[in-house]
């Protein structure tokens, strides 16, 4: 698994990624996510694989499972890298998504790792608690959905950095932890609650990391990747 900073595409419209990327002249590893995804279709996936970029498809499917893995043997057919579901839907679904994912893969090219979404970084524990019904602390409900995305046999999770080292203490550390909520020393939180620097989220046990403005919304977004990737692997 590619481990370079994953650079968030969350950009509305095909012409404004395509800007974007122009203004790189290596490979990189990018999300792209539900708001471009369906502006513009699985299109988009197949011109930035094109252009040589490994993508991690942020869709987070969450439904019954035998519609998760049509679904998911549909996407397969794209080439992604990395691909995701909801934990919440299941261990039953997560299998299926699994299953789709390998029935779907053409012969002879690489299965998309897959990982589940354990509780998304903009959600607080007061939220979890009092809009779930979950009666547990945050970390307590991540490792939970995180030990059951590996007994389904799942690649990782998508988790926060302060869940991150107790993820791979109970689940190994092959077991991938991708954390978004990247913010560089100083920025701008935005909508999200549970956040940290590159090197600190790869000093608590990340083993990928998500960013989106702290690049996209930068005056030099190739200054800022390279000032993230230096953090990232020093």
């Amino acid at each position: 698994m590619n481990t370079k900073p994953i650079i968030a595409l969350d950009f509305p419209t095909e012409e404004r990624v395509l800007t974007f990327l122009q203004q790189y002249n290596e490979p990189l590893f990018v999300k792209i996510g539900m708001e471009l995804y369906m502006q513009e279709g699985p299109q988009i996936v197949e011109k930035v694989k094109a252009l040589g970029h490994d993508v991690f498809l942020d869709l987070k499917l969450h439904d019954i499972p035998n519609t998760v893995k049509s679904a998911m043997k549909g996407l397969a057919k794209l080439g992604v890298d990395l691909v995701n579901v909801h934990a919440a839907g299941g261990r039953a679904m997560m299998e299926g998504a699994l299953e789709g994912l390998e029935a779907g893969t053409p012969a002879g090219q690489r299965r998309a790792a897959l990982i589940a979404v354990t509780q998304l970084t903009s959600t607080t524990e007061q939220q979890m608690q009092q809009e779930q019904h979950i009666n547990l602390s945050l970390q307590d409900s991540v490792l939970h959905y995180a030990k059951l995305t590996h007994t389904a046999g799942l690649n990782g999770v998508v988790c926060s950095v302060h869940e991150a080292r107790a993820i791979a203490d109970v689940c190994g550390e092959d077991f991938l932890r991708v954390t978004p909520g990247i913010r560089m020393l100083g920025g701008d939180a935005h909508d999200q609650k549970r956040i940290a620097t590159p090197d600190g989220a790869k000093q608590d046990g990340s083993t990928q990391i998500v960013v989106g403005r702290a690049i996209t919304g930068a005056q030099d977004p190739v200054a800022a990747y390279h000032e993230v990737l230096k953090l990232w692997e020093a």
